[in-house]
């Protein structure tokens, strides 16, 4: 049995609809379903048995689950205007460190998410290597919390015996509960349902035009293939990026979106908010030589193809759940 923290949530319950198709229903879901909706993302999932994360932690530490098979780890707070910093600290640091720890102790895969986040405003690239990542320097808590982990697992000499993701602008279906976190591809959705048009923060540098802030997007299914790949291997640990490897701008999500639609496009550019200016990342782009080295590896879907599918076959459907 696999355990997947987080399998409520985007990813989670993503690499879930993947383990499905694989055949694989013999899962733990853990996560914190609270008051949001989502649950949802359960309903057309199988899988053996749901646990809240706190009463999980407590079983794992009473060795009531002798026979797990490994642990994916992507439950976390991922709010990245998240302000309670002990609250992170707690809940993305130390969370991560207690099933670590077992993993380790045990000989058992362990595989985390860790963030993009975590580079900050690129200043030091955006490579896994551990000189950069000893050079990190993150813009909000939620990227330092993510950081601190990587940091601890590094300083142990740990690292290479677990697998790290840093996952960059991942999109697609599921991601609906997390509100103002949601893609820009599910919210430009809908402004172009109610409003006809997408809006695109202005630029503050000189040397990027309105909307050409550039981002490396990545479509949740092509995500979840490849930590499906690291569950089958025993080989290969340490931090690796997960992105497409190619840095895209607003404007050209915005193009996709209405592409999508069959609509003309309609940009409006409208002034950042002062608190996240200083803070706000132009340009990020996965090095992802790692991967781009394997010839058997599985090509990505381009941004115009993973949009087209989130819109055309979730997005517009009523019931737009994987």
């Amino acid at each position: 049995m696999w355990v997947i923290t987080g399998g409520a949530g985007f990813i989670g319950s993503a690499l879930l609809a993947k383990l499905n198709e694989e055949g694989l229903d013999d899962l733990l879901v853990v996560d914190r379903l609270e008051s949001s909706e989502k649950w949802k993302n359960l309903r057309a999932r199988k899988f053996a048995d749901y646990m809240e994360a706190d009463e999980f932690l407590m079983h794992l530490a009473a060795g009531k689950f002798p026979k797990l098979q490994g642990i994916v780890h992507l439950g976390a707070c991922s709010s990245t205007t998240e302000a309670n910093a002990t609250f992170l600290i707690h809940n993305n640091y130390e969370y991560t460190k207690t099933l670590a720890t077992w993993a380790l102790q045990k000989n058992r895969p362990f595989i985390y998410a860790s963030s993009a986040a975590t580079y900050g405003d690129g200043a030091f690239g955006y490579r896994t290597d551990d000189k950069t990542t000893l050079q990190l320097k993150p813009l909000n808590m939620y990227g330092y919390s993510k950081h601190l982990f990587d940091l601890w697992a590094l300083r142990k000499g740990v690292q290479k015996k677990m697998v790290g993701i840093k996952f960059f602008n991942i999109y697609g279906p599921n991601e609906y509960h997390k509100g103002e976190m949601r893609s820009v591809v599910a919210k430009a959705f809908e402004q172009i349902k109610f409003q006809g048009k997408i809006k695109l923060f202005k630029s503050y540098k000189s040397e990027y035009r309105d909307g050409e802030q550039r981002r490396d997007f990545l479509y949740v299914k092509d995500a979840v293939d490849v930590v499906w790949d690291f569950m089958q291997s025993r080989s290969g640990g340490g931090l690796y990026n997960l992105g497409a490897g190619r840095a895209r701008s607003w404007n050209d999500l915005a193009k996709a979106v209405f592409a999508a639609l069959e609509k003309p496009s309609r940009v409006e550019y409208i002034d950042m908010p002062e608190a996240l200016r200083a803070n706000y990342q132009y340009h990020t782009q996965a090095d992802m030589k790692w991967r781009e080295s394997n010839k058997k590896a599985k090509p990505f879907r381009s941004l115009e193809e993973g949009v087209k599918d989130y819109v055309q076959n979730y997005l517009s459907k009523e019931d737009p759940y994987l």
